[in-house]
Protein backbone atom coordinates (compact mmCIF):
# COMPACT_ATOMS: atom_id res chain seq x y z
CA UNK A 1 0.00 0.00 0.00
CA UNK A 2 1.71 2.93 -0.86
CA UNK A 3 1.86 6.68 1.19
CA UNK A 4 -0.98 8.70 0.76
CA UNK A 5 0.01 12.50 -0.23
CA UNK A 6 -1.91 15.57 0.77
CA UNK A 7 -2.00 19.41 0.42
CA UNK A 8 0.23 19.38 -2.90
CA UNK A 9 0.50 22.65 -3.68
CA UNK A 10 3.77 23.95 -5.10
CA UNK A 11 5.30 26.28 -3.03
CA UNK A 12 7.71 29.29 -4.53
CA UNK A 13 10.91 28.07 -6.41
CA UNK A 14 14.40 29.18 -5.68
CA UNK A 15 17.12 30.01 -7.67
CA UNK A 16 21.14 29.53 -7.82
CA UNK A 17 23.40 32.16 -7.84
CA UNK A 18 24.80 35.16 -6.87
CA UNK A 19 23.65 38.66 -6.90
CA UNK A 20 25.51 41.07 -6.07
CA UNK A 21 24.90 45.16 -6.16
CA UNK A 22 26.84 48.11 -7.51
CA UNK A 23 26.26 51.23 -4.69
CA UNK A 24 26.28 54.79 -5.68
CA UNK A 25 30.42 54.70 -5.00
CA UNK A 26 30.79 51.87 -7.64
CA UNK A 27 31.52 49.61 -5.39
CA UNK A 28 29.97 46.07 -4.71
CA UNK A 29 27.61 45.33 -1.86
CA UNK A 30 24.34 43.68 -1.17
CA UNK A 31 25.85 40.50 -1.89
CA UNK A 32 23.53 37.72 -1.53
CA UNK A 33 23.35 33.79 -2.04
CA UNK A 34 19.61 32.36 -3.63
CA UNK A 35 19.70 29.15 -1.93
CA UNK A 36 18.94 25.80 -3.62
CA UNK A 37 15.27 24.39 -2.87
CA UNK A 38 15.73 22.77 0.52
CA UNK A 39 13.16 19.79 1.03
CA UNK A 40 12.61 19.21 5.11
CA UNK A 41 11.87 15.87 5.73
CA UNK A 42 10.23 14.93 9.14
CA UNK A 43 8.70 11.51 10.47
CA UNK A 44 5.77 11.46 12.92
CA UNK A 45 4.49 9.22 15.44
CA UNK A 46 2.50 10.84 18.06
CA UNK A 47 4.26 13.90 18.20
CA UNK A 48 1.36 16.49 18.61
CA UNK A 49 3.24 18.10 21.82
CA UNK A 50 6.81 18.47 20.13
CA UNK A 51 5.55 20.07 16.99
CA UNK A 52 5.03 23.46 18.24
CA UNK A 53 8.80 23.53 19.59
CA UNK A 54 9.72 22.38 15.82
CA UNK A 55 7.92 23.40 13.16
CA UNK A 56 7.85 27.47 13.96
CA UNK A 57 11.25 26.73 13.98
CA UNK A 58 11.98 25.26 10.95
CA UNK A 59 13.82 28.56 8.67
CA UNK A 60 11.86 30.85 6.33
CA UNK A 61 14.24 29.73 3.39
CA UNK A 62 13.07 26.57 3.01
CA UNK A 63 11.62 25.41 0.04
CA UNK A 64 9.08 22.99 1.39
CA UNK A 65 8.07 20.74 4.81
CA UNK A 66 7.22 17.55 4.12
CA UNK A 67 5.60 16.01 7.60
CA UNK A 68 5.41 11.72 6.82
CA UNK A 69 2.98 10.38 9.85
CA UNK A 70 2.94 6.92 10.67
CA UNK A 71 -0.86 6.83 11.79
CA UNK A 72 -0.97 8.85 14.69
CA UNK A 73 -3.49 9.17 17.48
CA UNK A 74 -2.83 12.51 19.08
CA UNK A 75 -3.76 14.62 16.24
CA UNK A 76 -0.09 15.14 14.96
CA UNK A 77 -1.10 15.54 11.67
CA UNK A 78 -3.99 18.68 12.60
CA UNK A 79 -1.19 19.97 14.48
CA UNK A 80 1.31 20.35 12.01
CA UNK A 81 -1.30 21.80 9.83
CA UNK A 82 -2.56 24.57 12.05
CA UNK A 83 1.25 25.85 12.86
CA UNK A 84 2.10 25.34 9.01
CA UNK A 85 -0.37 25.86 6.29
CA UNK A 86 1.72 25.18 3.62
CA UNK A 87 2.74 21.79 5.53
CA UNK A 88 2.87 18.55 2.75
CA UNK A 89 1.28 15.73 4.35
CA UNK A 90 2.19 11.92 4.15
CA UNK A 91 0.34 9.33 5.21
CA UNK A 92 2.51 6.23 5.35
CA UNK A 93 0.76 2.81 6.71
CA UNK A 94 4.15 1.01 6.82
CA UNK A 95 5.63 1.07 10.88
CA UNK A 96 9.33 2.38 10.98
CA UNK A 97 11.16 5.22 10.89
CA UNK A 98 13.32 4.14 7.56
CA UNK A 99 9.28 3.36 5.93
CA UNK A 100 8.44 7.76 6.83
CA UNK A 101 11.51 8.44 5.82
CA UNK A 102 11.55 6.29 2.17
CA UNK A 103 8.08 8.16 1.68
CA UNK A 104 9.11 11.36 2.47
CA UNK A 105 12.00 10.61 0.22
CA UNK A 106 9.77 10.35 -2.61
CA UNK A 107 7.83 13.17 -2.06
CA UNK A 108 10.29 15.40 -1.88
CA UNK A 109 10.50 17.90 -4.98
CA UNK A 110 13.86 20.11 -3.49
CA UNK A 111 16.77 19.80 -4.96
CA UNK A 112 18.18 18.77 -1.23
CA UNK A 113 16.48 16.76 1.30
CA UNK A 114 16.88 17.35 5.15
CA UNK A 115 16.00 14.87 7.31
CA UNK A 116 15.15 15.98 10.30
CA UNK A 117 13.55 14.24 13.73
CA UNK A 118 10.00 15.25 14.99
CA UNK A 119 11.04 15.28 19.21
CA UNK A 120 12.72 18.55 19.24
CA UNK A 121 15.87 17.26 19.86
CA UNK A 122 17.59 19.14 16.73
CA UNK A 123 17.87 22.14 16.22
CA UNK A 124 16.18 23.72 12.45
CA UNK A 125 18.63 26.55 12.70
CA UNK A 126 21.87 24.19 12.75
CA UNK A 127 20.70 23.12 8.95
CA UNK A 128 22.29 25.69 7.13
CA UNK A 129 25.49 24.58 7.94
CA UNK A 130 24.22 21.28 6.22
CA UNK A 131 23.37 23.11 2.86
CA UNK A 132 26.67 25.35 3.07
CA UNK A 133 28.42 22.39 3.04
CA UNK A 134 26.38 20.65 -0.05
CA UNK A 135 26.85 23.88 -1.43
CA UNK A 136 30.46 23.92 -1.12
CA UNK A 137 30.66 20.38 -2.83
CA UNK A 138 29.44 17.94 -0.28
CA UNK A 139 26.99 15.05 -1.51
CA UNK A 140 26.23 14.27 1.48
CA UNK A 141 26.48 15.67 4.88
CA UNK A 142 26.11 14.24 8.52
CA UNK A 143 25.69 15.82 11.54
CA UNK A 144 28.09 14.39 14.58
CA UNK A 145 28.06 15.13 18.34
CA UNK A 146 31.08 14.02 18.91
CA UNK A 147 33.06 16.96 16.90
CA UNK A 148 34.37 20.32 18.51
CA UNK A 149 31.66 22.63 19.31
CA UNK A 150 29.02 19.34 18.99
CA UNK A 151 27.85 17.51 21.99
CA UNK A 152 24.41 16.06 23.27
CA UNK A 153 22.06 16.15 26.73
CA UNK A 154 20.34 13.51 25.68
CA UNK A 155 22.53 10.28 24.68
CA UNK A 156 22.96 7.95 27.51
CA UNK A 157 26.40 6.15 28.51
CA UNK A 158 25.39 2.63 26.74
CA UNK A 159 24.14 3.91 23.88
CA UNK A 160 27.36 6.49 23.85
CA UNK A 161 29.45 2.98 23.76
CA UNK A 162 27.26 1.09 21.63
CA UNK A 163 27.39 4.01 18.60
CA UNK A 164 31.18 4.68 19.82
CA UNK A 165 31.21 0.64 18.85
CA UNK A 166 29.57 0.66 15.68
CA UNK A 167 31.53 3.49 14.45
CA UNK A 168 34.62 1.88 14.95
CA UNK A 169 33.23 -1.25 12.54
CA UNK A 170 31.89 0.89 9.87
CA UNK A 171 35.36 2.72 9.73
CA UNK A 172 37.65 -0.14 9.79
CA UNK A 173 35.62 -2.37 7.24
CA UNK A 174 34.73 0.60 5.14
CA UNK A 175 37.93 3.00 5.38
CA UNK A 176 36.30 6.10 6.42
CA UNK A 177 36.56 8.65 9.45
CA UNK A 178 33.34 8.78 10.80
CA UNK A 179 32.81 10.35 14.42
CA UNK A 180 28.99 9.56 14.81
CA UNK A 181 27.06 6.93 13.17
CA UNK A 182 23.78 6.74 14.66
CA UNK A 183 22.89 10.52 14.34
CA UNK A 184 19.76 11.11 12.37
CA UNK A 185 20.53 14.49 11.31
CA UNK A 186 21.42 14.43 7.48
CA UNK A 187 21.14 16.39 4.81
CA UNK A 188 22.06 15.17 0.58
CA UNK A 189 21.07 16.17 -2.87
CA UNK A 190 18.23 14.72 -3.84
CA UNK A 191 19.34 13.36 -7.26
CA UNK A 192 21.03 10.69 -4.79
CA UNK A 193 18.10 8.93 -3.26
CA UNK A 194 18.23 6.31 -6.33
CA UNK A 195 22.07 5.20 -5.63
CA UNK A 196 21.11 4.86 -1.86
CA UNK A 197 18.11 2.66 -2.71
CA UNK A 198 17.13 3.24 0.71
CA UNK A 199 14.95 -0.43 1.55
CA UNK A 200 14.52 -1.04 5.37
CA UNK A 201 11.66 0.15 7.87
CA UNK A 202 13.60 0.64 10.99
CA UNK A 203 16.22 2.88 12.76
CA UNK A 204 18.83 1.24 10.48
CA UNK A 205 18.37 3.57 7.94
CA UNK A 206 20.07 6.25 9.24
CA UNK A 207 23.51 3.87 9.21
CA UNK A 208 22.28 2.24 5.26
CA UNK A 209 22.57 5.84 3.96
CA UNK A 210 26.20 6.68 5.34
CA UNK A 211 27.21 2.60 4.43
CA UNK A 212 25.80 3.01 0.72
CA UNK A 213 26.88 6.22 0.12
CA UNK A 214 30.07 5.29 1.69
CA UNK A 215 30.09 2.28 -1.57
CA UNK A 216 28.64 4.75 -4.33
CA UNK A 217 32.42 6.76 -3.54
CA UNK A 218 30.01 9.72 -2.63
CA UNK A 219 31.47 13.13 -1.27
CA UNK A 220 30.64 13.50 2.62
CA UNK A 221 31.48 15.89 5.01
CA UNK A 222 30.65 15.70 8.90
CA UNK A 223 29.33 18.98 10.82
CA UNK A 224 28.83 19.71 14.56
CA UNK A 225 25.36 19.62 16.21
CA UNK A 226 24.03 19.46 19.33
CA UNK A 227 21.47 17.02 20.42
CA UNK A 228 18.99 18.05 23.44
CA UNK A 229 16.79 15.67 25.13
CA UNK A 230 13.42 14.76 23.89
CA UNK A 231 10.80 17.81 24.65
CA UNK A 232 7.73 14.99 25.30
CA UNK A 233 6.86 11.61 25.09
CA UNK A 234 9.01 8.07 25.15
CA UNK A 235 11.48 7.60 22.20
CA UNK A 236 10.22 4.47 19.97
CA UNK A 237 14.15 3.84 19.66
CA UNK A 238 15.13 0.35 21.78
CA UNK A 239 18.87 0.24 22.10
CA UNK A 240 19.43 -3.82 22.03
CA UNK A 241 17.55 -5.09 19.25
CA UNK A 242 18.07 -1.51 16.93
CA UNK A 243 21.61 -1.69 17.65
CA UNK A 244 21.82 -5.25 16.97
CA UNK A 245 19.95 -4.02 13.22
CA UNK A 246 22.31 -1.72 12.72
CA UNK A 247 24.94 -4.35 13.18
CA UNK A 248 24.02 -6.36 10.76
CA UNK A 249 23.21 -3.91 8.10
CA UNK A 250 26.78 -3.26 8.11
CA UNK A 251 27.77 -6.53 8.13
CA UNK A 252 25.52 -7.76 4.79
CA UNK A 253 26.59 -4.18 2.97
CA UNK A 254 29.99 -5.09 3.53
CA UNK A 255 29.82 -8.37 2.38
CA UNK A 256 27.43 -7.51 -0.65
CA UNK A 257 30.06 -4.57 -1.48
CA UNK A 258 33.21 -4.99 -3.91
CA UNK A 259 34.55 -2.07 -2.18
CA UNK A 260 38.38 -2.30 -1.17
CA UNK A 261 39.29 -0.32 1.99
CA UNK A 262 42.68 0.19 -0.11
CA UNK A 263 40.96 1.50 -3.25
CA UNK A 264 39.05 4.01 -1.09
CA UNK A 265 41.51 4.75 1.14
CA UNK A 266 41.61 3.76 5.03
CA UNK A 267 42.43 7.00 7.19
Amino acid sequence: MNALVTDMQEPPRRSFGVNPVRDGTGKWSGLTVALPRVSFIIPTLNEARNLPFLLPRIPAWAYEVIVIDGRSTDGTVDIARRLRPDVKIVLEPRRGKGAALQAGFRAATGDIIVMLDADGSMAPEEAILFVGALMSGADLVKGSRFLQGAGSDDISMWRMLGNWGLTQVVRLLYGCSFSDLCYGYMAFWTKHVDCLRCDCDGFEIETLINVRALKNRLKIVEVASFETPRINGESNLRAIPDGIRVLRTILRERLASSLSIADYGYP
